[in-house]
């Protein structure tokens, strides 16, 4: 049997894409036999059937997407090593999902390094909750990305990042004397998804505390705002207090040890690779001393 090459790849790929032969050949600038004949020759090399077909549409197979994930890993590291041999140095577009914390307090100094090594990489930056990106991660809409212990690790690698040290703040005013005095208080925070939300609400429940109410809010800068203005209590990053400048309009009290350390890695989906990413990778392991400071 013939090694798979990568036209027939290209091919395949494009009618899953797309949804078809017609849009596929219109896409790729080809007669839709020459499509039709390309994808029952690549089916008839594998003994498999790629494709369903449910209402005259072409639905993949089990075989089909898995072949799917095969051929976009394929069809970009060919495009890599083409780019990288002809000019001599790393280029492409690495989509990168982060938490709102690690946009602000930690990617400035870890991006402007890569880039400096790397400026033919082009990153973009896409921010939500630890589940939103584990999920955007799974479907292939983003690379990689940021996200906060604890979470579920089933079909993802990682690479430690870096550890947050996670603070109780409080009113300047406040009468809460430490952090397990918070009965009845108003718990500001994210919505549901976000890792730091999960640990805050599994160390109350801990603790037998009942909160009053969770007051759900977009960004570190209102929580701090609201914070600041006694509406409530909130955990935040030590870096986070740092970065958005509220050390001196709130009061910080210690979590215990085990609540406090946050640890956040870059995930990817399993077995996935690139020469993009695995130079971030390494970015990374160079910078991880000041970014666990």
């Amino acid at each position: 049997m013939r090694n798979l090459d990568l036209d027939s790849l290209q091919i395949f790929k494009a009618v899953v894409d797309y949804g078809g032969i017609t849009n596929a050949a219109a896409q790729l600038n080809r007669v839709q036999s020459n499509i039709t004949t390309r994808v029952k020759n690549l089916e008839e090399r594998l003994g498999v059937a790629l494709f369903h077909r449910q209402g005259g549409k072409l639905i993949p197979s089990d075989e089909g997407k898995l072949l799917h994930q095969y051929a976009e890993k394929l069809l970009r590291l060919s495009t890599e090593a083409e780019t990288a041999l002809k000019r001599g140095r790393l280029q492409g577009t690495l989509r990168i999902g982060t938490l709102e914390s690690t946009a602000a307090a930690r990617l400035p100094p870890l991006l402007s390094s890569f880039h400096e090594r790397f400026p033919d990489v082009q990153i973009e930056l896409v921010s939500g909750s630890s589940d939103a990106l584990i999920a955007q991660v799974h479907r292939g809409d983003i690379e990689a990305a940021f996200v906060s212990d604890p979470f579920t690790t089933a079909g993802l690698d990682s690479q430690e990042a870096f550890v947050e040290e996670l603070a109780l703040i409080v009113a300047k005013n406040s009468t809460v004397p430490n952090a397990r005095e918070l009965q009845g208080s108003t718990i500001i925070a994210f919505a549901r998804g976000c890792s730091y939300r999960r640990i805050f609400e599994d160390w109350l429940k801990t603790c037998e505390i009942v909160p009053a109410r969770f007051l759900e809010l977009a960004s570190y800068h209102a929580i701090a705002a609201c914070v600041a203005a006694g509406t409530g209590v909130a955990i935040m990053p030590q870096s986070v207090l740092k970065a958005v400048q509220v050390q001196n309009l709130v009061r910080a009290l210690p979590l215990p040890p085990k609540v406090a350390r946050a640890r956040t890695r870059l995930i990817w989906r399993a077995g996935h690779e690139s020469s993009v990413l695995q130079s971030f990778l390494d970015e990374i392991a160079r910078h991880r001393g000041s970014l666990s400071s």
